[in-house]
């Protein structure tokens, strides 16, 4: 995976084996490495991909590649599942590329397990006889594919029409068809059984985990077999990291909030300066992750931001979340007990938002369509909202305990 929200996840796997006296080593491209030592990882590097088909190595360009492919901007989450033949041509190649390396690599390193964080299967670990972990640092609606659920990344809810469901679903399934046949076919021919029908991958072969709050989960729903483990999140600790709100916008009046919309959403500047213009009207405070194009747009005086900040450290000082619904983000502010306000950007954001607006922890706005009346009095809502803080209150009580 090439983004911070997907690197992030495995970062927290790997420091609590680590804290268990077990060697890690992550197969990653070399972008990766300085943040990975940061946390005491080593790292063994890829390759490079020959062609963008192959895969991408950085956050902008992994950021340029999704609105080239239509996943990131302004449409409707059934308009982006239209364009999901060339997401899957992308994915299927960029497993090739990676089980070429991995047929080397892991004949080198011989690992006692492996974890994966894929989308799609890797014939090198499943043929290699050792047994495997598959995270999913995506939503649980794009882990399992379960009919009585809406399917992932269409935001429809769970309470909702199931014939929106149905339609979506097939949608999706007939725009990837003949990229899935291939892929089978490809499957088969390096030695591994075939995959289930629509499925990248055989989930009866691995161990899953993954990372959501039972307060989010859909288990009521659709109870998972015992090969799916959930935790409450992934989080990181980075106690190699510090953060305090600058003296310039400490001394301001008006609450806290923190926006972040992740590391590939943001590079759509056009957007991200809509925001602000509206944001800047708001008598709050507000610390923003930036994102690779935070020199692209200019902040209000209101606002304090820079092209990443230490999110788990950020978190604690403020009254409010707005996100793009991203796993990470979420979880983490359930941690914290903090409201949300979720704008969602592409694929499993979408469920995610839809999920908390349901369950109630924060409210659902289009990130491009939304209005300043509707966003500025999203903020009014949330922050004034006293039986909503002391419910969050509770969970993260109960989650800190848990985790």
């Amino acid at each position: 995976m090439f983004a911070e929200g997907h690197v992030n996840p495995c970062i927290g796997i790997a420091k609590q084996l680590l804290a268990d006296g077990h060697r890690v080593l992550f197969t990653a491209n070399g972008v990766w490495q300085t943040k990975l030592a940061a946390y005491g990882i080593e790292t063994v590097e890829l390759a490079k991909p020959n062609t963008t088909d192959e895969g991408v190595i950085d956050m902008d360009s992994s950021a340029q590649f999704m609105i080239s492919l239509g996943k990131i901007g302004g449409a409707s989450p059934i308009e982006k599942a239209r364009h999901e033949s060339f997401t899957a041509e992308f994915w299927t190649k960029h497993a090739q590329y990676l089980d070429t390396q991995l047929q080397i690599l892991l004949a080198a390193i011989r690992p006692d397990v492996i974890v994966v964080d894929q989308l799609v299967t890797l014939p090198a670990v499943e043929l290699s006889g050792i047994p495997c972990v598959w995270c999913w640092s995506v939503g649980p609606l794009v882990m399992v594919d379960d009919e009585r659920t809406p399917p992932g990344e269409s935001g429809l809810s769970a309470t909702g029409d199931p014939r929106l469901w149905h339609e979506f679903r097939q949608l999706v399934r007939d725009v990837k068809i003949e990229k899935w046949r291939a892929f089978n076919n490809w499957v088969v021919g390096r030695g591994c059984e075939p995959l289930p029908e629509h499925c990248f991958y055989n989930p009866s072969r691995y161990l899953h985990i993954y990372g959501y709050p039972l307060e989010l989960d859909y288990q009521d729903i659709r109870p998972l077999g015992r090969n799916y483990v959930r935790f409450d999140n992934f989080k990181r600790t980075e106690r190699h990291m510090t953060f305090a709100v600058p003296p310039e916008l400490a001394a301001k009046p008006g609450k806290l909030v923190y926006l972040s919309f992740g590391t590939l959403c943001p590079v759509d500047v056009q957007n991200m300066r809509r925001l602000v213009a509206i944001l800047a009207k708001s008598p709050h405070r507000f610390i923003l992750s930036m994102g690779p194009k935070h020199k692209e747009y200019t902040l209000a005086d209101n606002m304090w931001g820079a092209e990443s900040v230490p999110q788990i450290r950020v978190l604690p000082l403020v009254d409010l979340v707005i996100t793009h619904g991203g796993l990470n983000t979420v979880t983490e502010s359930l941690y914290f007990g903090r409201p949300m306000i979720a704008m969602s950007g592409f694929g499993e954001q979408y469920d995610n938002a839809q999920r908390l607006h349901d369950k109630g922890f924060g409210l659902r706005l289009d990130a491009y369509k939304c209005s300043e009346e509707e966003l500025l009095a999203a903020i009014e809502t949330l922050l004034s909202d006293k039986a909503l803080a002391e419910r969050l209150a509770e969970v993260s009580r109960k989650i800190q305990i848990d985790n």
